[in-house]
């Protein structure tokens, strides 16, 4: 690192690096942009752990949420890290772990099937099997890829992410619903979900897509990207198995800590809760 700041070539350095250890693009992209911003507020001063730790408060009275704050750190500090300069991170803010999800911005059940219904009504066939998809196996955006026709046939697929190997069932409706897709679309072998020039579907287009579908279809767009078509999934497998330790196994997570952030409920059912403990007389 030239005087210690933080230029382009130390940044394209950095992406190699991640890339490396088979992180995935969503999560590649978000670390070089936190980290990019962090530059571009040093302004050529060094970087250094004191200089991160200047950054947090600066985010702060930008506004920043203490969540998001802790995520721009988190890129910060794997930099740090992998460049070699693991002394230089810096803390994270302490936060309460929440006790219930904002009500504006979970997804239900029954706005999941109105968004599926608008999207075949206006013809898109292919957007709608995809969020059925997501929905129904409980894997990320980035992993869209390995839903393959092969995958279809075998009734299951197995995703590779960060080192990792984890096999996941497909549904056999879903299978069928793939299946039928892929011939209508002549789709012999490979990546079922292509674009009309046959590459994969980038994360950001998937996200365009759904998001144009929330005027019409009366949901809320702060309830609609496809990571929370994967909370939908996990609150309903949890509600049928209630084994979160499974349900860790099947999105792929490290820790039960992160599968728990899935379950917690939304303040109207802990105001419920609440309310059914009978402690105002």
């Amino acid at each position: 690192m030239n005087g210690n700041s933080i230029g382009p070539q130390e940044i394209r350095l950095f992406g190699e690096k991640l890339r490396g250890e088979d992180r995935g693009r969503g999560t590649i992209e978000k670390y070089l942009r936190d980290v990019r911003a962090f530059a571009e507020w040093l302004a050529g001063r060094p970087a250094s752990g004191e200089a991160a730790a200047a950054w947090r408060e600066h985010l702060l009275e930008k506004q920043y949420r203490p969540a998001t704050v802790n995520s721009m750190l988190a890129a910060v500090n794997k930099f740090f890290f992998i460049m070699g300069r693991a002394g230089c991170r810096v803390g994270y803010l302490r936060i309460q772990k929440p006790l219930f999800r904002q009500e504006e911005k979970e997804l239900t059940r029954e706005e999941y099937q109105t968004l599926l219904e608008t999207a075949r009504g206006e013809g898109r066939e292919r957007l709608a099997l995809l969020m059925e998809t997501i929905c129904a196996t409980g894997i990320r955006v980035s992993e869209v890829r390995y839903i393959t026709v092969a995958a279809a046939c075998r009734g299951r697929t197995d995703i590779s992410l960060k080192g990792k190997i984890r096999t996941i069932l497909l549904p056999p409706k879903l299978c069928r619903k793939l299946l039928k897709y892929a011939k209508k679309q002549k789709i012999s072998s490979g990546e079922i979900f292509l674009t009309k020039r046959g590459r994969t579907m980038a994360r950001k287009q998937i996200w365009a897509q759904m998001k144009a579908l929330c005027g019409r279809a009366g949901v809320a767009p702060s309830k609609v990207f496809p990571h929370n078509l994967r909370h939908l999934f996990a609150r309903t497998f949890y509600n049928a198995c209630r084994d979160v330790v499974k349900l860790a196994d099947v999105l792929g997570h490290s820790s039960v800590e992160t599968t728990r952030l899935y379950l917690i409920s939304t303040g109207v059912e802990h105001a419920r809760q609440l309310e059914r403990l009978g402690l105002v007389s």
